[in-house]
């Protein structure tokens, strides 16, 4: 990692205590007959793990106690081990429990018809399914591939144009955090760009796992962009940073556009992008 902290020696331990975890969790859900099928996402889905990796699971329940377990997912998670703290909401159908051994679980619950085919699932591992629900939604998700429409590029787009102009708005008014933060949101609208462009599906807009580190799907020129694109608060590195990442905006731009038959306009571009540039 390059540098050393004090947890050193605790997070040399987490891959152990995962294990126990998931030993214990898979021991109290797959004993009970309410439970259709459990499943993990996330790295256990794909197969790389590291000192860090949360647990992704995924757990489909039948209809008629569906609302009950629900209700009752703080209390689930709290029968696997030592929770400090949650931080999901009352009403949501998930539950983000925070161990004591530094070990997230992401818990999401599911009726039958929520479990679709999706490219989401194709990278899941199956521990549980008992009327082979989840095998078969897995085998016709392994048939999918993405593929942007052309309402998904026009809103990325959009989106882009509106956080160069907010950034330099927000700039100008010295709400320098503000600005930061429309400027990350310029870097990930540039990665969603990159994945659209590599057929691979873009992480939820605001969601940066997996771009960078040894996981990430990004070239190394691409990492090398998103390190370059940095900026302290100083208002005109700020814009200096946004006007370095707009030739490579024109260039995926254009490339987006060729491949799936849309409009590019570039006059329109640079009318939209000279606002403010």
């Amino acid at each position: 990692m390059g540098f050393e902290t004090k947890h050193r020696k605790r997070d040399l331990e987490i891959p152990k205590h995962r294990q126990i975890l998931l030993n214990t969790i898979e021991q109290d859900l797959l004993s009970d007959e309410n439970i259709i099928a459990v499943f993990y996402g996330g790295s256990i889905g794909n197969h790389n793990t590291d000192l860090y990796s949360d647990i992704d699971l995924r757990i489909v329940v039948k209809d008629e106690v569906f609302e009950e377990y629900r209700l009752n997912k703080k209390q689930r998670a709290k029968k696997w081990g030592k929770v400090l703290f949650f931080e999901d909401f009352p009403w949501a159908t998930y539950s983000i429990a925070h161990f004591d051994t530094f070990i997230k679980v992401d818990t999401f619950y599911f009726k039958m018809k929520d479990i679709q085919p999706s490219v989401w699932l194709q990278n899941i591992k199956i521990v549980h399914d008992t009327n082979g629900l989840v095998n078969d939604v897995l085998e016709r998700s392994m048939r999918l591939s993405y593929k942007p429409n052309v309402e998904e590029i026009e809103f990325w787009r959009s989106k882009f144009f509106a956080y160069v102009h907010e950034a330099y708005r927000r700039t100008m008014r010295k709400e320098v955090y503000y600005a930061l933060h429309c400027l990350d949101n310029l870097r990930i609208s540039m990665v969603t760009a990159w994945y659209m462009e590599a057929g691979i599906q873009p992480n939820t807009f605001g969601d940066w796992a997996k771009i960078e580190g040894q996981r990430s799907k990004l070239q190394g020129w691409q990492l090398s962009l998103l390190a370059d694109w940095h900026s302290s608060r100083e208002p005109y590195e700020i814009l200096n940073v946004i006007n370095s990442i707009v030739p490579e905006f024109i260039k995926v731009h254009n490339s987006l556009c060729e491949k799936y038959e849309i409009e590019e306009n570039p006059e329109k571009v640079n009318e939209i992008l000279d606002m403010v540039l």
